[in-house]
């Protein structure tokens, strides 16, 4: 059985093909820069990879180069119809999903409603997902929600205090997101290291231009760094994380902004970006650090600063800690960063060996001395690979 994950951006589709007998990736890649003057389409397949330049006008067209050319020229299907299913990444399901869903009418309203709530992320997503009924209307689709994996976060760690009201009334409420990452690399860091997920209390981050730190304790999320919105928690590449709400209306006075204006400022200009003033990228906020530029030295430590703080705080809300995991852009690859983070929390049984830091993969991920009472692991995350899997099971119980 095949199936095709489609992740949705506002300018660019990511899409992945498995053979699901063997979770085989047939083809993974890219458009980039849709609706610009020219756009970048790549693609991997185990013939090789294709890299192009092209107009891409808009998703319809996108799609329909990303179907064409798994089928075309000797691809890796001869015809559509072996496509079984298409999973797509949804980010916000609010309280109405709590597992990943066939979609439907009824569906496509939900996602629409909770479009407010991330504006950069559930257009873009109906947007693939209404292309791809166009172009695949007989296969089915799924929604594979980020939102879903935090459903299990208690009352208590859910509930903002402010009138309850407006929780009644708006479902003004934490729900947490990259659900489907930190549910992946919490149980494979659970089978490196040959346990139980439920045995283990675990804390993953997921660090790259977004950024959320999850507490997992018995293989459920018990609480997550990110809220109502994606803005909440870390600050990450261009959003700021936790403010105290009163800069809002400060801000509001002193620069004579509207609400509309501030929402861009928090969303787009701040996190690593607005303190470095050099890049939402860590890589080039690295060299600058390096070069002696303050600023982007400032951004490397209130980014290891709060990402340590969160780590504490979620210790204790588990009652102690088993593993800790890095994954995302940053998370995999900012061996830095993770030194940085981790420094001062040998308290906590955390004891980095530097030499395994620098090379994970040598280790299969564990970055940890071996006398560490906590775990420390790298894995790459396959947010792909767990809406290919979470489509199957949707459209297999479906069937049954």
């Amino acid at each position: 059985m095949k199936i095709l994950v489609i992740n949705c951006g506002s300018s660019s589709i990511k899409y992945s093909l498995f053979d699901m007998e063997e979770e085989t990736t047939l083809a993974e890649g890219v458009i980039e820069k849709i609706g610009e003057e020219y756009s970048t389409f790549s693609q991997k397949t185990a013939e090789g990879k294709v890299k192009k330049r092209l107009v891409v006008r808009d998703h319809k067209e996108g799609l329909q180069l990303i179907l064409n050319s798994l089928k075309d020229n000797g691809g890796v299907i001869k015809d559509l119809s072996e496509i079984s299913a298409v999973g797509h990444r949804v980010v916000h399901g609010g309280n109405d999903f709590v597992e990943s869903t066939i979609i439907d009418e009824d569906v496509i309203r939900s996602i629409e409603k909770y479009a407010a709530l991330a504006p950069l992320h559930n257009p873009p997503n109906l947007i693939g997902i209404k292309v791809s009924k166009d172009l695949l209307p007989d296969t089915p689709q799924v929604a594979v929600f980020d939102t879903a994996f935090h459903q299990t976060i208690p009352e208590t760690a859910y509930i903002y205090a402010i009138p309850y009201e407006l929780y009644e009334k708006h479902g003004i409420r934490r729900y947490g997101f990259h659900g489907t990452s930190h549910r992946y690399v919490s149980r494979k860091a659970a089978e490196i290291l040959g346990r139980k997920v439920s045995e283990l209390r675990i804390i993953t981050c997921h660090l790259g231009n977004g950024c959320s730190i999850t507490a997992i304790k018995q293989g459920r999320s018990i609480d997550t760094s990110m809220g109502f919105t994606p803005l909440e928690g870390l600050p990450m590449g261009t959003r700021s994380g936790d403010i105290d709400p009163s800069i809002i209306f400060f801000i509001a006075e002193q620069e004579n902004l509207s609400l509309k204006g501030i929402e861009e400022i928090l969303n787009k200009k701040s996190g690593l970006l607005g303190v470095s003033g050099v890049s939402n990228d860590m890589r080039e906020i690295k060299k600058e650090a390096d070069a002696g530029n303050r600023r982007a030295r400032l951004a490397l430590e209130i980014f290891a600063y709060r990402v340590k703080k969160y780590i504490g705080a979620y210790a204790a809300v588990l009652g102690g800690l088993d593993v800790l995991v890095f994954t995302g852009g940053i998370g995999e690859n900012a061996y830095y960063i993770r030194s940085k983070i981790c420094q001062g929390l040998e308290f906590l049984g955390i004891r980095l060996d530097e030499d395994r830091n620098k090379d994970p993969a040598k280790w299969q991920g564990v970055i940890s001395t071996e006398d560490s009472r906590v775990k420390v692991l790298v894995i790459p995350t396959r947010e792909d690979l767990i809406i290919a899997r979470e489509t199957l099971e949707t459209i297999k119980s479906k069937a049954s």
